[in-house]
């Protein structure tokens, strides 16, 4: 029975502190997935459940966006296409990689992950520029939901953030609205991945739906109880999650 509840107890909270941390800065990607693994399921049933909470907590997010207006969808339905394409990929694509293989890949790109993402400026407001001309901004906006979606698909964590950068700094969008198109795009993502993974039983729904409401419930505190410190009150939070994962990760490739 205590075999039975000991995921739920390692998983649920640190979800939820991933929902939290979501709402104040982004990267709570970075929390949840390794809590999926610290409890040393195999790579693909972490990523696919992890999937099915995060979309939960997204489209939560997504909803109260688009019911506050924050989200052109003129120019994020175009995304929203593209990225259920390169999600798609992505996830096939993780999928036909041993599970072994995929141990190391990931102790490779989520420390990198984790630095860029956390580094100074990642998740920082950048300055407005004078926005460009509609059919350069769907196109930049169709180029990253696809190339991100891809990433999002096969990986995951930072997918936000990236978008966010992309749109303000290669799409010269302001902030708002490049949130917005990042909610629906990453949405779309989550549901693209979350399909096919579903489909090749690899989601742990007991799991991942009861997660999914920690993430929701963490994504409302962080909303919430917003601190004006942003992302550097979150890094140490995200930086212990990662060394705990990066240490038990390791440990299981050694043996």
């Amino acid at each position: 029975m205590i075999e039975q509840l000991l995921p739920f107890l390692l998983v649920c909270p640190l979800v939820f502190l991933a929902g939290f941390v979501d709402a104040i800065a982004g990267g709570g990607g970075l929390i949840s997935l390794p809590a999926y693994l610290i409890t040393g399921m195999p790579v693909h049933n972490a990523i696919a459940t992890n999937k099915t909470s995060s979309a939960m907590g997204t489209a939560i997010a997504t909803l109260r966006y688009a019911r506050n207006g924050y989200i052109p969808w003129r120019e994020a339905s175009a995304g929203i296409v593209f990225a259920l394409v390169g999600s798609t990929m992505g996830a096939k694509l993780a999928l036909m990689l041993d599970d072994g293989i995929f141990r190391i890949v990931m102790l490779v790109i989520l420390p990198l992950t984790a630095v860029y993402v956390l580094r100074g400026k990642a998740l920082q407001e950048t300055e407005e520029r004078e926005e460009y001309p509609l059919r350069k901004t769907l196109t930049i906006v169709m180029a990253a939901a696809l190339v991100i979606g891809v990433y999002d698909g096969f990986y995951g964590p930072g997918t936000g953030t990236f978008l966010i950068l992309i749109l303000t700094g290669a799409g010269h969008m302001d902030l708002r609205k490049a949130n917005g198109i990042t909610k629906a795009i990453n949405l779309a993502t989550n549901v693209a991945a979350l399909s096919v993974y579903l489909f090749s039983g690899k989601a742990l729904l007991s799991l991942g739906l009861t997660a999914g409401l920690f993430s929701i419930a963490g994504n409302y505190m962080g909303a919430r109880f917003f601190s004006g410190k942003g992302a550097r009150s979150v890094k140490p939070v995200i930086l212990i999650v990662l060394v705990i994962f990066f240490i038990r990760e390791l440990m299981e490739i050694l043996g």
